[in-house]
């Protein structure tokens, strides 16, 4: 029996220009596409954190609802023992403040929501005075809607009592929760307070460049913060200029959009 030849079937293949060709169109794609996936995943981490947000300031109303109208406490006692924040609690100051038993945690159904962002903090020991850890990002407008000290002193007497939803008069730009961080020498700590440009003393702003607040609110969504109002809306906005502003917090992207004052913070 005479076995048949196989048939040899020609096959073309790529000469090295073709190669380099397809090489080329590839890297000219993924030029293109690379930044416009980037801003798209950016983008959906900045809706993700405004959701956040809008749970927050909604969680809170609530609260104030079935609270005789009182909002959340943004950190009693936080002069004398430290164990009681908006978004935790803990049994000493040898432990992390436990989220599950904050005072807003059934009102999120448990959830521990945090910003999307991910921000290399440092690490601080639970036993230390500033220790703040916990809020996920996140700060609380503690100078108007959680305490009243701004109607008086910075003690613990006018941090146990949270302003009350009436006292909002415009609730569509008074500011209830907003991405903060502080900054200590080049890295960030994690703070739970959205600090506004002035510190307030008997009802009155302290304009006064030798006693300023450091900056709290972190621009870190393609520089713009996203601010959660007490009408549950949530907004993005963009660091303002004023005349303090130094490149160490233009560098970690801390300080106040605009206006450069306490009137998205205040109650009036």
């Amino acid at each position: 029996m005479k076995v048949a030849k196989s048939d040899h079937t020609s096959r073309s293949a790529f000469t090295l220009i073709e190669m380099l060709v397809t090489i080329a169109v590839i890297a000219l794609l993924l030029a293109i596409l690379l930044p416009a996936l980037t801003a798209a995943k950016q983008k959906t981490k900045q809706l993700v954190c405004r959701s956040n947000l809008r749970q927050l300031v909604i969680a809170n109303n609530c609260y104030s609802d079935d609270n005789n109208g009182n909002y959340v406490r943004a950190a009693p006692a936080i002069f004398e023992v430290n164990k009681h924040r908006w978004y935790g609690v803990r049994e000493n100051t040898n432990d992390p403040f436990n989220r599950a038993k904050g005072p807003l945690a059934s009102y999120l159904q448990g959830q521990n929501l945090n910003c999307t962002v991910k921000v290399n903090y440092r690490k601080v020991p639970p036993s230390q005075d500033d220790y703040d850890e916990g809020s996920g990002g996140y700060g609380y407008n503690i100078f108007y809607i959680g305490s009243v000290i701004w109607s008086n002193e910075y003690e613990d007497e006018y941090l146990n009592t949270a302003a009350k939803n009436t006292n909002v008069r415009q609730p569509s730009q008074t500011l209830m929760f907003a991405d903060t961080a502080m900054a200590e020498s080049d890295c960030y700590t994690e703070y739970s307070f959205a600090i506004p440009r002035y510190f307030v003393v008997d009802g009155v702003s302290v304009i006064d460049t030798g006693w300023d607040p450091d900056p709290s609110i972190h621009f870190r969504h393609r520089n713009r913060a996203n601010i959660g109002w007490v009408d549950g809306s949530v907004t993005s906005k963009k660091m303002g200029k004023y005349e303090e502003t130094n490149q160490a917090d233009i560098k970690m992207k801390l300080g106040w959009f605009e206006p450069i004052n306490n009137t998205m913070f205040d109650l009036k």
